[in-house]
């Protein structure tokens, strides 16, 4: 399916507290976090090949240029947000991803959540120190 040059996909990820807004658009296969390169903003290596793991998964990381927003969370849950997004945003550009992509996990939410502290304990679980005396 041929796509005008002019053309933006988009798509919403989320994981833990991190929600990355990600805008596709054809290109050489730029990725912008929040006005800076990809390789700037996320220090490790192993963060920057979660985010292009669906561009891989579809041979098409010279063909998008993504343009990214994300807030909240640490830099693992930002680099999964934005890895949801990027899949999202490549089923818009064309349904025929979606096959692949679900089949990899990429656009599955990953329920994961910090879990709430209960009342009577110092944290999720953990119980105040034991004393017999």
């Amino acid at each position: 399916m041929a796509k005008k040059a002019s053309e933006k996909f988009y798509g919403t990820g989320r994981r833990k507290k991190s929600v990355a807004r990600v805008f596709l658009t054809p290109g050489k296969g730029n990725i912008t976090i929040n006005k800076r390169d990809i390789d700037e903003y996320f220090g490790m290596e192993t963060l920057k090949v979660i985010v292009k793991q669906p561009l891989a998964a579809l041979d098409a990381a010279g063909k998008y240029d993504a343009y990214v927003t994300v807030k909240g969370g640490g830099f693992t849950g930002q680099a999964g947000a934005v890895r949801h997004g990027i899949a999202r945003a490549l089923v818009k550009a064309d349904e025929e991803n979606r096959v692949v992509l679900k089949k990899e996990g990429f656009l599955t939410r990953d329920p994961r959540m910090k879990e709430r502290k209960k009342y009577g304990l110092k944290g999720a679980r953990r119980a105040p120190q034991f004393s017999k005396r």
